[in-house]
C-alpha cells in the first residue's frame, strides 16, 4: 500500500518516515523532490500549476500543502488550485484511497475572548488567507465526504524554535498576554498516522493541539527559567511585545478531547515536555 503526501515539507516528511518504518511505500509531492530523504520516493511538481501522477495502489493520502508566502494569491494557488489539481488527478487515475486527510489550521476560528473551542464550534475566519483555508476544507468534503480534516494549532519542534530565540534575545512579557495553543511537530505527525491507520472510520474533523492552552507569558517565563536566564520583564510601553502572538492566533482555549477519545496519546502533552526535549538536544530534524 502506498501513502501519497501532497506537500511533503517538514511535517509531511515526518509522516512519511513513520509510514516507511511501518513498511509502506511513500511518495512525496513537492516542488523539489530532491530534498526528500531516501525513504520517500519523490515527485517534483508544483500542484498549483500541474496535476501529479497518482500511484495506482494509493491507499492513503495526506494533504499538507503550504503557501509560498502569506499573500491571498499564494494561499489561493496552494490551497485551492493545488488541492483541486490533486483531487482531479486522483479522479483521472480512477484511484479510490481508503483514507484522505487534509492538514488545516485552527486559525479558521476567529475567537478572541478566551473561550473554549472544539470541533462543534463554528468556523468564522477573517476574510483573506484564513477564509481560503476553510474554502479548501469545504472543497475536500464536497468531493470526498469521508475525508478527514485535522486543524493544527501552532506547530513547534525541531527547526521551529522561534520562542526560544526570542527569550534568548531578551523579549519582554506582554501586558495583554493571550492564551496560546500549540502542538509538537512529532505529535502532529503521530496524530496523522494514528488517524489514518486506526480501525474505526475517523470523524470529519479533529483539532490537533496539546493538553495545555496557556497564556503566552507563561511559556516565555518557563523558557527563561529553563535557559537559566532572568525572568522576562513586563513590557510597560504601548508598543506590542515581539513575542506577542499575531492577531491571527486569537485568544482561545482549544480542546483536543475528540482526538484523545480515539486513543491517541501525546509524547509531549504540554509545552513543558516539548520544549525541554528541544533544549536538551533530544529534538532532531526528523526522527
Amino acid at each position: 500500500m502506498t501513502l501519497l503526501i501532497a506537500g511533503c515539507g517538514d511535517l509531511g516528511t515526518e509522516v512519511g518516515l513513520r509510514f516507511a518504518r511501518l513498511g509502506h511505500q511513500v511518495v512525496g509531492l513537492r516542488r523539489n523532490a530532491r530534498l526528500l530523504p531516501a525513504e520517500i520516493s519523490g515527485q517534483s511538481v508544483d500542484l498549483s500549476l500541474a496535476k501529479p501522477v497518482i500511484p495506482a495502489d494509493t491507499e492513503f493520502v495526506v494533504v499538507a500543502i503550504s503557501a509560498g508566502s502569506t499573500t491571498v494569491d499564494a494561499y489561493r494557488a496552494a490551497y485551492l488550485d493545488g488541492l483541486r489539481n490533486l483531487l482531479d488527478a486522483i479522479d483521472d487515475a480512477h484511484v479510490t484511497p481508503q483514507r484522505v486527510l487534509l492538514v488545516s489550521s485552527t486559525a479558521v476560528f476567529d475567537v478572541n475572548d478566551g473561550s473554549r473551542v472544539d470541533e462543534q464550534t463554528p468556523a468564522n475566519p477573517q476574510p483573506g488567507t484564513d477564509s481560503i483555508v476553510l474554502d479548501a476544507e469545504r472543497m475536500l468534503h464536497s468531493r470526498l465526504p469521508a475525508a478527514t480534516v485535522l486543524r493544527l494549532a501552532g506547530i513547534y519542534g525541531p527547526g521551529r524554535e522561534r520562542l526560544i530565540r526570542q527569550v534568548q534575545d531578551g523579549v519582554a512579557l506582554s501586558a495583554e498576554s493571550r492564551h496560546t495553543n500549540r502542538i509538537h511537530r512529532d505529535d502532529a505527525a503521530a496524530a496523522i498516522v494514528h488517524l489514518l491507520l486506526r480501525t474505526d472510520q475517523p470523524a470529519p474533523l479533529y483539532l490537533g493541539v496539546d493538553n495545555a492552552p496557556v497564556p503566552a507569558n507563561e511559556v516565555l517565563t518557563f523558557l527563561a527559567a529553563e535557559l537559566g536566564l532572568p525572568e522576562p520583564t513586563l513590557n510597560e510601553s504601548k508598543e506590542p511585545s515581539p513575542a506577542r502572538e499575531s492577531k491571527r492566533g486569537g485568544d482561545k482555549l482549544l480542546s483536543n478531547q475528540l482526538l484523545r477519545d480515539t486513543g491517541f496519546t501525546f509524547s509531549y502533552p504540554t509545552y513543558r515536555e516539548g520544549y525541554r526535549a528541544l533544549l536538551s538536544g533530544r529534538g532532531t530534524r526528523h526522527s
